[in-house]
């Protein structure tokens, strides 16, 4: 995965747009799932294409949409999250410029049947919060990669344990505490958090925390 583990950054900010451009970064390809950040300028599109497998769009930054060739456009804004069909035509185009993550996923791929293509989902909103206790949806669930929505308040957490992979977070909402290799790191929404293979860490929340955690396990 390439970014650097240790440190609080955000993905949208690393792939600042440019004006008249779309520009991919591939993150990952671990386990055949391909994982990138595509930046739109205002203006920009990106032609629809055939896909024979699902990808996960998740918007990290401004407004897009998914342009469908047979059922018109759908909306995604900023924390929006949408499945894309297959077997049809599907792009993406913005007016005002956008960011938005992009999971490839295989034709067999275990996810979760809440989601449905084409509907948009507020990443955030999967989960509720319950008090005293750590909500967890598993979104994808592959021997090779899991992608997880979880919700914790106020005095939740996990202990700490080791990465069996490199892992991706993704704060939704709130903020809450990252304790990494023997340091500790405040994260709030809209910022990323990467830990490397074996990594030890743990995370806890002193109010109502949602993240999204992005699991490469090959």
């Amino acid at each position: 995965m390439k970014k650097n583990s240790g440190t609080v950054f955000s993905l949208a900010e690393d792939n600042k747009v440019i004006p008249g451009c779309t520009v991919s970064e591939l993150l990952s390809d671990a386990g055949g799932f391909y994982t990138s950040v595509f930046a739109l300028g205002a203006g920009t599109d990106i032609s629809p294409e055939i896909y024979g497998y699902p990808k996960i769009w998740y918007d990290l930054q401004g407004e897009m949409k998914m342009v469908l060739s047979e059922a018109g456009e759908v909306n995604l804004t900023e924390g929006s999250v949408a499945i894309t069909p297959t077997g049809t035509p599907v792009g993406s185009r913005t007016e005002n410029g956008a960011v938005y993550l992009e999971i490839t996923l295989k034709e067999d791929t275990d996810m979760n049947s809440f989601l449905k293509s084409s509907e948009v989902f507020a990443l955030k909103d999967l989960v509720p919060y319950q008090d005293g206790k750590i909500v967890n949806m598993d979104l994808v669930n592959d021997p090779s990669m899991k992608f997880v929505v979880m919700s914790f308040t106020k005095g939740c957490a996990l202990p700490e344990h080791a990465a069996p992979g490199e892992a991706l977070i993704f704060a939704l909402d709130g903020e809450g505490t990252i304790g990494y290799e023997g340091k500790e790191y405040l994260i709030k929404a809209g910022e990323n958090f990467k830990f490397d293979k074996g990594g030890a860490h743990y995370v806890k929340a002193d109010g109502n925390f949602k993240m999204a955690l992005l699991l490469t396990l090959a």
